[in-house]
């Protein structure tokens, strides 16, 4: 069915799709060409380096899901990070968010101490926790020494390694902070001030009136998270490489090296659509299962 516009709606057209040419021709280039090009690269081998591949069809996957034992640890590593640190990170962020939402004095500086290690490079940041982790002068065994306790070698340490990067998380959530923080303030204080005439008390106006007030809030920092959390690379890249005994090998860093160490760029790329799935299946079950939670004010719903 051919669509008839007026000349002048056809210029307005051209000149949008001219203004928006920069943002159509990126995304054709640089992410739906290389969406494409890696699902058909997965499909293939190569037999020597710069030589032309050869179709293969799924059997990149099949060796993937039933014969590498180190994507199955890399796929745990991940999803503990994602089980535990999520939720910790998130708690946490919440409750920095009500404390810096009193109304104290000077509240606006201690806001912006918490967000400053936000805008820290990452790498600048794996650095500096590199030196609190160290066993023999790091700050956090320092401390422990002092109430007379022996730390222990928390990268070092196949038991505490994931843990410590989980606890080094929590130096960046400043911008989760702040999105709770506007969450909190954009609450009717009538709600507050209704439960107080009922009685009330500061923990029931928290899980009674903040949380469920607060839940769409929390739901987009948790689906923000979760898919972050899959992605982790950069901290253990830069601390750990993947150590000790692969603790912290996580997907994307084993993603990593099968494309640029060991030059498997088609392996890498089945496991690049298999980490997509993964994620698209986390956040499809997040979804489905947010109705019993997330109270989105005035449909009467949580």
């Amino acid at each position: 069915m051919k669509i008839l516009l007026p000349r002048r709606e056809w210029r307005r057209l051209r000149v949008g799709l001219l203004f928006a040419s920069p943002w159509i021709v990126g995304f054709l280039g640089f992410t739906l060409y290389p969406i494409i090009a890696s699902f058909y690269y997965s499909l293939h081998v190569y037999t020597t380096f710069g030589q032309p591949m050869q179709w293969v069809g799924f059997s990149n996957y099949r060796e993937l899901l039933g014969q590498d034992k180190l994507f199955w640890v890399s796929l745990y590593n991940t999803a503990y990070m994602v089980i535990l640190g999520v939720p910790f990170h998130i708690a946490l962020a919440i409750l920095l968010a009500l404390l810096l939402n009193v109304k104290l004095r000077g509240v606006a500086i201690y806001r912006t101490i918490y967000y400053l290690p936000t805008i820290v490079p990452v790498v600048a940041t794996s650095v500096l926790w590199l030196w609190i982790f160290n066993p023999e002068y790091g700050l956090i065994n320092a401390g422990l020494s002092l109430l007379g306790l022996r730390g222990p070698g928390w990268l070092a340490d196949p038991g505490l390694a994931k843990l410590a990067l989980i606890l080094m998380g929590s130096w960046t959530i400043g911008g989760t902070v702040v999105i709770f923080l506007a969450g909190l303030q954009d609450i009717p204080q009538q709600l507050y001030e209704a439960a107080m005439i009922d009685g009330a008390g500061l923990l029931q106006r928290v899980f009674y009136v903040t949380l469920p007030m607060l839940s769409p809030v929390i739901f987009f920092n948790f689906i923000i998270a979760v898919i972050g959390g899959f992605q982790t690379f950069t901290e253990a890249f830069i601390m750990t490489q993947g150590g000790p005994l692969d603790a912290t090998l996580f997907y994307a860093l084993y993603l990593y090296r099968n494309a640029f160490e060991f030059f498997k760029m088609p392996y890498a790329s089945a496991m690049a659509w298999v980490l997509f799935l993964v994620v698209v299946t986390a956040t499809i079950f997040v979804f489905r299962t947010s109705a019993r939670f997330v109270y989105y004010e005035g449909d009467g719903s949580k």
